[in-house]
């Protein structure tokens, strides 16, 4: 007789956390993204994160682009992009078909995340501004947002990737608040050490906006999210989104799980508050994501 536990269900999800699959007039479009996607042979943070929003943006022709490989060199808990020690080297190739890709996509704006290449002796950063160089010279009228790693706490790499670079918004996300670090992110990640990015990344480029994220549901308290926000401003990041945790995969994987599902009304209060610490730019809401919509996030902020 199995005599082993079985996991407990995952609650039921709130109606605002569900969607629902394109169709009508956004269907074609949907499906264009898609064969632009595999006809590139691009890898996209909404499909390798399981993004919530991904009927949504690509029914709206939009796309967030995952370069440097699908895996990472960390194993943060919240997180579904697949973990290797030491992944593919990067492809010399991706910067090109990246550029063709964002152009035959007509993109106004188009952000490009990375995976952590701590493998690699400058985090990856040559071939970042590779890629951002590449869309760039190929599409000069669309505006850049590169959502970076921390490339291992190096101010030199992180020199290397913004000086000079066409990028409109650097952004790298704090994840959770600085007191969860160890049970959500990888431990070479840490509060302390995206601020540092971020205070570097406008020092280096004081022109440049800045932008971070955090989850909520990981079993943080909300005057935690308030203090996060503040820390945030105290080293100039312009931008700021927040969003609900949704566990990638099943109860009792090693992935962390959803401590509460906020309501929509107190991600409402998040963003007044933002607001009130003087961030240019929120987005707050169950299902926003550190890219969600964010050609009119830098829209709004540079208004």
């Amino acid at each position: 007789m199995n005599t082993t536990p079985e996991a407990s269900p995952r609650p039921r999800l709130p109606e605002w956390l569900r969607r629902q699959p394109p169709n009508g007039g956004g269907l074609p479009i949907y499906n264009k993204t898609l064969n632009v996607v595999q006809a590139n042979a691009l890898h996209t943070v909404c499909e390798e994160a399981r993004c919530p929003n991904l009927n949504e943006c690509w029914a709206s022709g939009d796309a967030t682009f995952m370069v440097a490989g699908k895996e990472c060199t960390r194993g943060c808990r919240f997180c579904s992009v697949q973990t290797l020690k030491a992944p593919e080297p990067p492809d010399a190739d991706e910067p090109q078909t990246l550029a063709a890709a964002v152009e035959r996509m007509n993109l106004a704006h188009v952000v490009i995340t990375v995976v952590n290449r701590d493998d690699l002796p400058d985090g990856g950063a040559e071939h970042y501004r590779a890629c951002v160089a590449a869309v760039h010279e190929r599409c000069p009228q669309t505006t850049i947002e590169l959502l970076g790693s921390d490339l291992g706490g190096d101010e030199a790499a992180l020199e290397h990737l913004l000086v000079g670079s066409p990028l409109s918004v650097f952004a790298h996300n704090v994840e959770c608040v600085e007191r969860l670090d160890k049970h959500v992110r990888d431990p070479r990640a840490s509060f302390e050490r995206s601020l540092a990015i971020l205070r570097g990344a406008k020092r280096i480029r004081p022109d440049m906006i800045t932008k971070s994220s955090l989850m909520v549901g990981l079993g943080e308290t909300d005057d935690e999210i308030v203090d996060a926000m503040r820390r945030l401003r105290e080293v100039d990041v312009d931008l700021v989104t927040l969003g609900q945790y949704l566990a990638p995969g099943r109860p009792g994987e090693r992935f962390v799980e959803v401590d509460r599902y906020v309501p929509p009304a107190t991600f409402d209060a998040w963003a007044d508050a933002a607001r009130e610490l003087g961030f240019k730019g929120v987005a707050s809401g169950p299902l926003v994501r550190s890219s969600y919509k964010a050609g009119d996030l830098l829209r709004k902020a540079s208004a």
